[in-house]
């Protein structure tokens, strides 16, 4: 995919078996053959401001949802989420913290930075291939911005 191309899920996932499953789940289900998936925050904070390796990206091509996880190196999903609802540009699109932590601090600072929803991803394999195909079916289809 061409770094300057519409991109309809970012997916934000250091766990490489947890983003394959991701985006396994939504192309299975017709969801998005648009993804880009990058593997820590720093990465994904280059790719929304067009720095570093995306220098030259269109920064105007924002997705239509954001898939973050917490844990992350260099840059916590915390981070990200700050980052891009405290961006008047960007601060629209919807972000999904979509993670291990069921923590109440992990939540209630999430939604305070200004998460659109809370996910705690399932251990099971098919209730978590479930849980993303729902996830992509009301972001992508029934969910109007």
């Amino acid at each position: 995919m061409d770094i300057n191309d519409e991109v309809e899920i970012l997916i934000v996932e250091d766990n490489q078996e947890d983003a394959e499953l991701t985006i396994r789940a939504l192309k299975k289900h017709h969801l998005a053959n648009k993804i880009v998936h990058l593997v820590d925050g720093a990465e994904a904070l280059d790719f929304i401001y067009g720095r570093g390796p995306y220098s030259g990206r269109n920064i105007n091509q924002v997705p239509k949802v954001i898939l973050v996880d917490l844990k992350m190196p260099k840059v916590s999903g915390l981070e990200v989420l700050k980052s891009i609802k405290s961006d008047p540009r960007i601060k629209m699109v919807p972000v999904v913290i979509l993670t291990s932590s069921a923590e109440d601090p992990d939540i209630k600072e999430a939604y305070e930075l200004g998460a659109n929803s809370y996910i705690v991803k399932p251990v099971d394999f098919n209730i978590f291939f479930k849980t993303v195909a729902e996830l992509g079916l009301y972001w992508l289809v029934v969910n109007k911005v």
